[in-house]
């Protein structure tokens, strides 16, 4: 199936090649009336794809790539200054192997400076909900950059919600299945920057192997390779495609879709020698939406494979292995 898969949507236009050995990722145009039944296909199978025709601005994305750069050019000084810590760890700045997304790696070798969406969950208590939802921290040298990225944010939660749609159309649910869902997401934005190696020790990858912990991301890749997906055993190289944003599931859809729908290992490694730039999106739902297998992911002879879980309670049990607990953190 996956073969014929793959082969069907070349031949249609709706593929490119991203590595010598004939490996590839879907293309999908979201602007195409057949957009949610090739998601779908798409999902069910590697849970990577392009995201075409997704009606962000060329302009924009420049101006956001600008950004990071001036950011991370900033002396070490002045990056410290929005250290993650003073803004309950999902916001500000993350200095390189503060992180280790790999737990048997050494540490991320990696800077990020991340924002979260700003609207806080209606009438939830839980002390992690500032995690996820609170007021970014601006650097004061760099007063464009909010402009630049509140409208970036904007416009990759409305992309969001739009990959909703069309996830909701590929399930056979109502085309706003999940809008009620996503009013008020926990969503991330991260600037990241990846200095240039040439050598990379195994204990120190840009980003160690993993899979993404909410719905799904969208991803501007940069220029400069180094993202990798992990296939039957083997790590694939992933290229830029002008014009594309880089889609992969997370492991709350995954979970949400009863498996049916795939969260994929990935990692960054930079041999590149040059300097890495990227900026995901991380594309959560509400704090309070609950998740439990959808109604058209489970039958009989599929029953559901796991409890249902509030999504903050998910995402907070996820973030305190990399960022160490909260009090009251939810759990599993």
């Amino acid at each position: 199936m996956p073969g014929i898969l793959w082969r069907r949507l070349r031949e249609e236009g709706d593929c490119t090649k991203i590595d010598t050995v004939g490996n590839v990722l879907p293309v999908i145009d979201l602007s195409r009336p057949r957009a949610a039944g090739k998601l779908r296909e798409a999902c069910e199978f590697g849970g990577f794809f392009y995201a075409a025709g997704h009606g962000v601005s060329s302009e924009l994305l420049d101006e956001t790539r600008r950004a990071a750069r001036a950011f991370f050019a900033l002396p070490l000084a002045a990056k410290l200054e929005l250290h993650f810590e003073r803004a309950g760890k999902q916001r500000g700045y993350v200095p390189l192997r503060a992180e280790s997304t790999d737990p048997d790696a050494m540490g991320d070798e990696k800077e990020a400076l991340d924002f979260t969406y700003p609207v806080p969950p209606e009438g939830v208590t839980d002390p992690v909900a500032h995690r996820m939802c609170g007021e970014n921290l601006w650097p004061e040298t760099l007063p464009e950059l909010r402009d630049t990225i509140e409208l970036y944010l904007d416009a990759m939660i409305g992309l969001g919600r739009a990959i909703f749609g069309c996830i909701a159309e590929g399930l056979e649910l109502p085309g706003n299945y999940f809008h009620d869902k996503t009013d008020r997401p926990i969503a991330q934005l991260r600037l990241l920057h990846y200095p240039p190696r040439h050598l990379v020790d195994a204990r120190y990858p840009g980003i160690g192997a993993h899979c993404d912990y909410e719905c799904f991301t969208i991803l501007d890749p940069g220029e400069v390779g180094g993202l990798q997906i992990q296939r039957e055993g083997e790590w694939v190289d992933v290229a830029s495609v002008p014009g594309t944003f880089v889609v992969n599931l997370g492991e709350m859809l995954a979970r949400w879709t009863n498996d049916r729908y795939r969260a994929t290992v990935h990692r960054v490694l930079n041999r590149t020698g040059l300097e890495r730039y990227s900026v995901p999106f991380f594309f959560g739902t509400n704090y309070d939406t609950r998740i439990e297998c959808l109604p058209t992911c489970c039958g009989p002879e599929r029953p559901a494979r796991y409890p249902p879980i509030l999504a903050g309670d998910y995402l907070a049990k996820r973030l305190n292995e990399i960022y160490g607990s909260l009090p009251g953190a939810g759990t599993l």
